[in-house]
């Protein structure tokens, strides 16, 4: 199979009626039309095969996870998807692998109505690059600079799942459970699309972005960017059944630290703490205060009586792990 036949059987679908796609896989470029008055959103992605997913992955699911953390920037940003575009070294067109990756990306795609306009294949080891368009109103993006001191501190969802799923598909010593119960949330991620955007329509919401790398990592760009600093109850962290068997220190561990989860951290006023919770149960996703953004630099963890804690746990850092 050539590389136009790959791109023919496998990645070429007809443009939806009525949506944002002029033109779609066929051209020199994609022709985009975002609906009047509105801005693009435009972030890429890169997977690596032995750096992002393991070796011999299953490809229905990494065609799922190769769009989802993708889509999951742009709901952080509070924008809606217009379509994306792949970019696919392959070690060689395989039929089996092509089939059930294609499927599901396209499930994804199709769910969140953002359908392939483009983008390239070759042979080489195996990398999934997408880059995902999408659209808001001007004055409307969640950006990580926006957040401002006494905002309170949010995160919908839970985190830690996907990092107890790798521990245990590594059988690290200190995890303990059932592969089965927390896998789907390191292999098929939830992009948090519906949230995102009932926050950027929610007066007094400010800033956001979603959690790859861990949740300290990650709340440290919207400290750093917005020159404040964070308060966390530990007691106010969202614990997945999953993890409750595990001691305190591996526990705090995926918490804080654990990457993978894709679910949206945002600050707010304390006024709109009604607005928030009432945008969380129109997109159907759970959110829960955290704590609170100080003036101080850093990040302090509280226990239960107010008391600061170490911070044992740390971001993920690409060139540093």
């Amino acid at each position: 199979m050539g590389e136009f036949e790959l791109i023919a059987r496998h990645f070429t679908r007809a443009a939806p009626p009525g949506g944002a796609v002029v033109l779609g896989v066929g051209d020199d470029c994609a022709l985009l039309q975002p609906t009047p008055g509105h801005q693009l959103a435009v972030s890429s992605d890169m997977l690596v095969e032995g750096r992002h997913f393991f070796a011999g992955a299953e490809p229905e699911a990494l065609g799922h996870k190769a769009l989802a953390v993708n889509l999951s920037d742009l709901a952080a940003m509070g924008a809606r998807p217009l379509g994306f575009t792949l970019a696919l070294a392959l070690p060689a067109a395989d039929e089996a692998w092509l089939a059930p990756f294609a499927r599901g990306l396209f499930a994804l795609a199709d769910a969140h109505a953002c359908p392939l306009v483009g983008g390239d294949t070759t042979r080489g080891p195996l990398t999934i690059s997408i880059t995902v368009f999408g659209e808001l109103l001007p004055g409307h993006a969640l950006r990580r600079d926006a957040a401002r001191a006494g905002d309170e501190l949010w995160i919908s969802g839970r985190t830690g799942e996907a990092r107890l799923a790798l521990a245990l598909r590594r059988r690290e010593p200190w995890a303990r459970g059932e592969l089965a119960t927390v896998q789907d949330r390191m292999d098929r991620p939830t992009p948090r699309l519906a949230l995102g955007q009932a926050l950027a329509a929610t007066a007094g919401v400010h800033a956001a972005l979603d959690v790859s790398d861990g949740l300290l990592g990650d709340l440290g760009h919207i400290l750093k960017a917005s020159g404040v600093g964070a308060e966390i109850g530990m007691n106010a962290l969202p614990v997945a059944p999953a993890l409750s068997a595990l001691d305190e220190g591996p526990r705090l561990d995926c918490l804080l630290a654990g990457g993978d989860d894709y679910e949206l951290l945002f600050t707010a006023d304390a006024s709109a703490r009604k607005a928030v919770l009432s945008a969380g149960r129109r997109a159907g996703t759970a959110v829960a205060r955290i704590g609170r953004l100080t003036r101080t630099p850093g990040i302090r963890l509280l226990d239960a009586a107010g008391r600061e804690s170490p911070l044992a746990a740390r971001g993920f850092d690409h060139f540093a792990n």
